[in-house]
């Protein structure tokens, strides 16, 4: 039997290449809320014809981050307060439990790595970046996470990132402070010890505390 290969698709490649890098870009706060974009400035700046472009941005409308308006204009989104609280509770529900499912198989290794983060993230905060905090918190905590085994639970907590991305830049922008927070060390102190309660309930503050700043 003769085994035909099928050439790679040129266009599927580049559409999963703008795909991934247009979300990263979008879930680290890298676009702010509602910044404008159009198939053709995505497709120059990838080096991409329009269909790749089109596909990966269809995607991303279709996980939150990205809006496509009746008149067909793209921007990130930019939430109400309401959809703000919705997504803080979403995140108060999932993250508290992974962290929970995590702890069993946490080791030093893995608390030494997580203090290295929220070393990245507190040097962040200093220098005023709010795309290094933003990317270096969601690191923390996702791979704190991927420790849980809940790859479903992850999945939908990172939608929910990545919906909340240009948010959470916005955020920062607004408190604007130097102050290092101390939520992290929270977490890292509740790991060594092994401490459940405390550990949701440091999750849990962790990632809706600073979400109702842009709501109160």
């Amino acid at each position: 039997m003769v085994t035909t290969i099928r050439p790679t698709d040129p266009n599927a490649a580049a559409h999963e290449r703008v795909y991934r890098s247009l979300r990263q870009q979008v879930m680290h706060g890298e676009l702010s809320p509602g910044q404008a974009l159009t198939l053709r400035g995505v497709a120059q700046s990838f080096g991409v014809s329009m269909t790749p472009a089109r596909e990966a941005m269809r995607r991303l409308a279709a996980e939150g981050a990205l809006t496509i308006s009746n008149s067909g204009r793209i921007s990130t989104p930019e939430l109400t307060p309401e959809r703000i609280e919705e997504l803080a509770q979403v995140r108060a529900l999932l993250e508290p439990e992974m962290a929970a499912r995590a702890l069993p198989r946490v080791h030093f290794a893995l608390i030494d790595r997580l203090a290295a983060i929220n070393s990245a993230n507190q040097e962040a905060v200093m220098n005023q970046d709010a795309v290094a905090y933003v990317r270096s918190n969601l690191e923390f905590h996702r791979t704190l996470y991927l420790r849980a085994q809940t790859p479903a639970m992850l999945a939908m907590i990172e939608t929910v990132w990545l919906q909340l991305g240009p948010t959470m830049r916005a955020l920062y922008q607004k408190i604007r402070r130097r102050d290092l927070p101390q939520h992290h060390r929270h977490i890292l102190a509740a790991l060594k010890a092994g401490d459940e309660p405390g550990l949701r309930l440091a999750v849990r503050t962790d990632v809706t505390q600073g979400l109702r700043h842009l709501i109160s």
